[in-house]
């Protein structure tokens, strides 16, 4: 078995990890952002209802930022202020407010699971985060976290990006940051931490640390509530942790925190030089044939056909051009051929490819796919019958489409 890690990784000393807490909530106090869910959370006396304000928050935070999180939450919570009025509301209507936020089955999961709790629950949010993670679908380890912490004062730690960050920073940790040990001795090192009179205020604190202070790329040190605490901000003043061991001295080759020999402190990183993660795999390439349809509608406004797509997978139940795969390198005369042939199964007659007018292109990068959508327009003359048995559709108008719950890749096609 491997050694277990060093003192020197771990807040060992309980004066240094309740200095650490001291400083950071204090430093919270004063500086902490406003924001909409905190508000909620810190004034809402009923606990169903501020556990459900927490919950939105953090699942429309899932890697997405906080700004642009603001607006989505606001309207979210003005159209579904309680988890009773989620229950209620349809997949459809759920999809066009999520419109935009990325990451589609997010809100797919969220409804489903107050569903689950105004049903199977009695409407009453689990108040533990091992009832949390167990219960709710689309609810993990640290949504589960944060929930319980901050709506329900359980003394439970969290572990986000930001957190990691701050923790692999504040105990030099330089193995690979995505790795089941290191994540499993940030989650101990997290529960070890939280303060157990504030542990909500606390989990935030960390986090707020991580995204204002303890960015990625210059961090802003000098402002750090907590670098008395920080071996890497030491390690960067002094040139060493002093009075700890240096890194190089830690059990080389055994220690299963520390940075790998082949990756050497950097000096001019400083603290940047955690955490250090694996190599990221590149998204694939894919490539997608997309056709505007366009017809002159009952009041002389164009009209567009739009599909809906399957209800699993990318982008499920979001509404979309009509839209085919694509074969890499395939030609042009290729390309408008099969797109007229996937045309034809909609429209129930033939397509001519060379009706086909090629617009351009447009590239959409998914988290694990660099997307290129190829454009067409068809501009239709007289009625179109779509066959029923198909995929639901409909035509629309502008301001339908934008309206609707459609992707931002379909907005930028």
């Amino acid at each position: 078995a491997p050694a277990p890690p060093p003192a020197r990784h771990l807040f060992s000393d309980p004066a240094e990890a309740e200095a650490l807490r001291r400083n950071l909530l204090a430093w919270y106090d004063r500086c902490k952002r406003d924001l909409p869910w905190r508000a909620l959370a810190a004034t809402e006396p009923d606990a169903d209802r501020r556990g459900y304000a927490v919950w939105v928050s953090e699942i429309m935070l899932q890697q997405t930022q906080v700004a642009t999180v603001i607006d989505y939450y606001n309207r979210w919570m003005q159209k579904w202020p309680t988890l009773q009025a989620l229950a209620q509301a349809s997949l459809e209507e759920v999809n066009e407010l999520w419109a935009g936020l990325g990451y589609y089955s997010r809100g797919k999961r969220l409804q489903e699971a107050a569903r689950k709790v105004v049903c199977e629950l009695a409407g009453r949010m689990p108040r533990t985060a091992e009832d949390l993670q167990k219960l709710l679908p689309g609810v993990g380890r640290y949504t589960a976290g944060a929930i319980a912490s901050i709506s329900y004062g359980q003394a439970t730690g969290v572990v986000d990006g930001n957190v990691i960050r701050v923790l692999c920073r504040l105990r030099c940790i330089g193995a690979d940051s995505s790795s089941p040990a290191v994540i499993d001795r940030l989650w101990d090192m997290a529960n070890v931490l939280v303060d157990r009179s504030r542990p909500g205020d606390f989990n935030q604190a960390l986090m707020e640390l991580g995204a204002t202070v303890c960015v990625p790329k210059s961090p802003l040190c000098g402002e750090c509530p907590v670098k008395q605490q920080c071996q890497a901000w030491r390690r960067k003043l002094f040139g060493k942790a002093p009075p700890v061991p240096d890194v190089e001295d830690c059990g080389v080759g055994d220690c299963p925190l520390c940075p790998p020999a082949t990756e050497p402190w950097d000096s001019s990183a400083g603290v940047t030089n955690f955490p250090r993660k694996a190599a990221k795999k590149p998204p694939r390439a894919m490539r997608t044939a997309t056709c505007v349809l366009e017809r002159r509608g009952c009041h002389g406004a164009p009209e567009y056909l739009i599909v809906q797509r399957p209800s699993s997978g990318l982008l499920a139940g979001l509404w979309e051009f009509p839209s085919l795969p694509l074969a890499q390198d395939l030609q042009e005369e290729k390309e408008k051929e099969e797109l007229a042939d996937h045309l034809q199964a909609w429209m129930g007659r033939p397509v001519a490819a060379k009706g086909l007018q090629f617009i351009g292109e447009v590239i959409h990068i998914f988290s694990h796919i660099h997307q290129t959508y190829v454009v067409y327009s068809l501009h239709l003359d007289g009625d179109v019958t779509l066959d029923p048995a198909l995929s639901p559709s409909r035509w629309v108008t502008e301001d339908e489409f934008h309206a609707s719950a459609v992707s931002t890749a379909m907005k930028k096609v």
